[in-house]
């Protein structure tokens, strides 16, 4: 028949019958017979399995028609320190901005709406926090616009800076903020003992002598606050600190001096550097003089002391161990004189050294001979 309409509504779905472009009333399953010949009512079926409900004249049908809204629809309508968290099924799949306005049908899909206060507390509960930085598409994105999330790893401490400000600080863990309405960073600071290596530095010594040294140094932020605060880049702060102490060390003292004791060089080094950088939160663990590098000249210079100084105590040591043995000498002499039998003895002794090096001997005049004549001592013909 002319402008009759046959409507069906499946039970997962609702018409929204509209007349004369005016909301009239809901459409619930089953089939209906419209006469409309002049085309002037309109029917919008909308699929439940879809629960969110969206219209270019919301506010229109929350003004007018309250009470057939909240009969077929849940109406969410946050404050602007507001946000929602959204679930269906129990399942987290959704972030309401502040200020949103949001209708979800009444329907096969059970639908929740956490409401968040983030006037004062806008840091995510632990619990949420790793469903919403975990989240896997389409979730992800909306996370991604409404959450600033970071893992501080357990070597290290990190500052919360909200607004340009400092908050707090963040221990291991992961955590995660709400972005709305704030401006959030993270500053991370390594808590772990680290080295630094100032090397190649040219110095000139008190008494003018051209060195090139390298120094190694462990330290460490111990705190993270102060060290913000103080200076712009830590590491760059401890470099020049320990450059300046290491100059400040070698340039007061002479060369004789710093070669004869480079653990005084070290201890100087370090308590300079210890009371430069404790204003700045950070620590000096040690600190060592890795080389002394002097230039060619001066090398083959002091090579040439050394070598002269080592050659006069060698002959000192060989002028001593000759006067000790003249002076034993001496002692010796003196004693045979005095007694002649220890006298003869000596010259048993040297006689029995002569006989292991001869094949035969011929001794006249007995013992008496042996010790009062003259020994003669012929070796063999052929």
């Amino acid at each position: 028949m002319f402008g009759l309409k046959r409507i069906t509504i499946a039970a997962h779905e609702r018409g929204l019958v509209f007349r004369n472009r005016s909301f009239k009333s809901v459409l619930e399953p089953g089939v209906y017979w419209m006469l409309d010949p002049l085309g002037r009512t309109d029917v919008q079926v909308h699929d439940l399995s879809e629960p969110e409900f969206a219209h270019p004249r919301l506010a229109l049908l929350l003004k007018e028609c309250r009470d057939v809204v909240d009969q077929y629809f849940t109406v969410v309508e946050l404050g602007e320190r507001e946000i929602g968290v959204v679930s269906k099924q129990g399942r987290v799949t959704g972030i309401l901005a502040p200020g949103a306005r949001q209708l979800y049908w009444r329907g096969p899909v059970d639908v929740g709406v956490e409401r968040v206060d983030i006037s004062e507390n806008f840091e995510v509960e632990p619990r949420l926090a790793r469903v919403l930085v975990r989240a896997k598409a389409p979730l992800a994105a909306g996370v991604a616009e409404a959450v600033f999330s970071v893992e501080v790893p357990d070597t290290a401490t990190a500052l919360l800076i909200v607004d340009g400000a400092f908050e707090k600080l963040l221990g291991p863990g992961l955590h995660a903020f709400w972005k709305y309405q704030r401006v959030i960073k993270v500053e991370q600071a390594d808590r772990r003992v680290q080295a630094m290596e100032v090397t190649g530095q040219e110095i000139l010594t008190c008494d003018k002598v051209s060195l090139r040294v390298n120094l190694t140094a462990l330290w460490q932020v111990e705190d993270v606050v102060r060290a913000r605060s103080s200076v712009t880049d830590v590491t760059d702060s401890v470099y020049k600190t320990l450059q300046f102490a290491l100059r400040a060390a070698v340039g007061g003292r002479t060369l004789d001096e710093l070669l004869a004791d480079k653990t005084l060089l070290d201890r100087e080094i370090l308590a300079g550097a210890v009371s430069g950088l404790a204003v700045q939160g950070v620590a000096v663990r040690s600190v060592g003089v890795k080389d002394v590098i002097l230039p060619g000249e001066m090398k083959a210079i002091l090579n040439q002391v050394v070598e002269a100084e080592k050659r006069a105590q060698a002959n000192l040591i060989q002028r001593r161990e000759e006067t000790a043995a003249m002076r034993s000498l001496l002692n010796t002499a003196r004693m045979m004189d005095d007694n002649p039998t220890l006298l003869r003895l000596k010259e048993l002794e040297t006689l029995e050294k002569i006989t292991e090096k001869v094949d035969r001997l011929t001794v006249f005049g007995g013992l008496e001979g042996v010790l009062k004549d003259t020994v003669r001592i012929q070796l063999p013909a052929g």
